[in-house]
């Protein structure tokens, strides 16, 4: 299946809430308890540095997406974090693979010179695995660090890479 990674635009909103809100409502990766509507979705989408959209080639249908914004201000600017979410029905085909290599590359190309990631929950083990494929540096864990949906507490593990 052939994807292209592309910008978010505003036509884009509601399977954009779609897939992240189904990964908010899952309770196992992202720190996020709120789901989004139109207008906060839509805010927070286009207040990123850069949103982008896995696309299939063929059928124009949004399987993913991902967000790219500074980690932190001033100092520590030049350090970028994002955020992968990929719709349940198109996980297992590389997806993630395809936002995260975009990321890193939109990353370079906004300027900033590390990525950080600062919870991958423990039992996130593709996650884990695709960030190790890719050349993530695992800084350490946080024991108990997120909070799960079900109110079970598991680590998080610290991750860098070098853009």
């Amino acid at each position: 299946m052939p994807v292209t990674i592309r910008a978010f635009t505003p036509q884009d909103i509601a399977p954009a809430i779609a897939i992240w809100n189904e990964v908010v409502e899952e309770g196992v990766a992202f720190p996020q308890v709120e789901t989004l509507n139109e207008t906060s979705g839509m805010a927070f989408f286009t207040e990123q540095s850069f949103t982008g959209l896995a696309v299939d080639d063929d059928t124009q249908k949004v399987l993913g997406l991902y967000i790219l914004h500074p980690n932190n201000v001033g100092r520590c600017g030049h350090i970028c974090n994002a955020s992968y979410a990929v719709a349940s029905g198109s996980r297992g085909r590389h997806i993630g693979y395809k936002l995260v290599e975009h990321s890193l590359q939109k990353g370079k190309e906004l300027g900033f010179s590390i990525m950080q990631f600062n919870a991958v929950v423990a039992t996130n083990q593709r996650a884990l695995h695709l960030y190790q494929t890719l050349g993530f540096v695992k800084v350490g864990v946080i024991p108990k660090g997120f909070s799960t949906k079900n109110g079970r507490y598991e680590d998080i593990v610290v991750h860098y890479k070098t853009l």
